[in-house]
């Protein structure tokens, strides 16, 4: 049997939680064409007759402007060192910027004995001459040095299969850490609050959503199995609450029923869903309001 952890890493909107989606059947981690949509660690886990890879998302590496922003950095690069392997997930451009940089400086310093590096060169099926991969491989050879490279399209599934032989390939020998079954052992609670804020991303198009966080009050289910479900939507200000709610509760509205329909698609079960708005004025540089949240900076500090 293998079985460890493979983490992905990568700047922001690479692609990574597309990946990890794609890989283990499953959606778990939101998407979006948005930057920063992950904030936190995500593990999934995926199991076959090899063995058992347990993936894991994390925020794009980035330049931190406050302290949720410090906190997602801490967060990918602790992961590092949790990883038996780290895929690197870029895009197919030979341009390589300040953030790619940092991150090639990151994986040098790496022990690839014991966590080898593999790119993953995301995107391919956006490229108009196929042949432009030679030069990306080549610009990125030119950064760093990787055990293997592997060129996949997270969305139409290319070469799903060969990054999972190569990951199974480098993985360590061991037991299973979780039963077959297990996808992942986040709370569903955490899942419909990353729900509701996907639902924030794609129908809010200013940088609003970047700046709100969702808390759920309570989760409960009936006798009957209707799950009633009360969440905080929090916003930094009063002008960022009105454009939430929309006029006449439009875009909230809007917000809560696509949201209530993916939580019911996650439960099998049908969801009494009930969105309130608050402001917390700059909650992402407040230590004691993000940790709240869910984002506890000491625990990676």
């Amino acid at each position: 049997m293998k079985s460890g952890y493979a983490a992905l890493v990568g700047r922001p909107n690479v692609g990574k939680s597309t990946l990890m989606n794609r890989l283990i059947g499953q959606k778990i981690a939101i998407t979006s064409d948005r930057p920063q949509t992950t904030r936190d660690k995500i593990e999934t886990v995926y199991t076959d007759e090899r063995g058992q890879i347990i993936f894991m998302d994390t925020p794009g590496i980035h330049k931190a402007k406050n302290k949720l922003g410090e906190y997602m950095d801490l967060v990918a690069e602790k992961t590092f060192s949790d990883a038996d392997v780290i895929l690197w997930l870029v895009e197919p451009t030979t341009y390589i910027g300040a953030g790619e940089e940092h991150i090639a400086e990151m994986l040098r310093a790496v022990d690839r004995k014991k966590h080898p590096v593999l790119l993953v060169i995301n995107k391919t099926d956006t490229l108009d001459d196929p042949d432009e991969i030679e030069n990306v491989i080549k610009a990125y050879r030119e950064k760093c040095e990787y055990e293997e490279i592997i060129c996949v399209s997270a969305v139409t599934g290319k070469n799903e299969e060969e990054l999972l032989d190569t990951l199974f390939r480098y993985m360590p020998e061991g037991p299973l850490y979780y039963d077959e079954e297990t996808v992942t052992e986040i709370p569903m609670r955490s899942i419909a609050e990353e729900l509701i804020r996907e639902q924030m991303l794609k129908h809010i198009k200013e940088e609003i959503p970047h700046g709100t966080a969702v808390q759920i009050n309570r989760f409960k289910e009936r006798k009957d199995g209707i799950f009633d479900i009360d969440a905080d939507i929090v916003c930094e200000r009063d002008s960022h609450k009105g454009i939430i709610i929309g006029r006449g509760g439009s875009m909230l509205k809007k917000i809560g029923t696509a949201a209530r329909a993916e939580i019911e698609d996650q439960l099998g079960a049908q969801v009494n869903l009930k969105l309130f708005v608050k402001v917390r004025k700059n909650w992402r540089d407040d230590e004691n309001l993000i940790r709240s949240y869910g984002y506890d900076l000491k625990k990676y500090r």
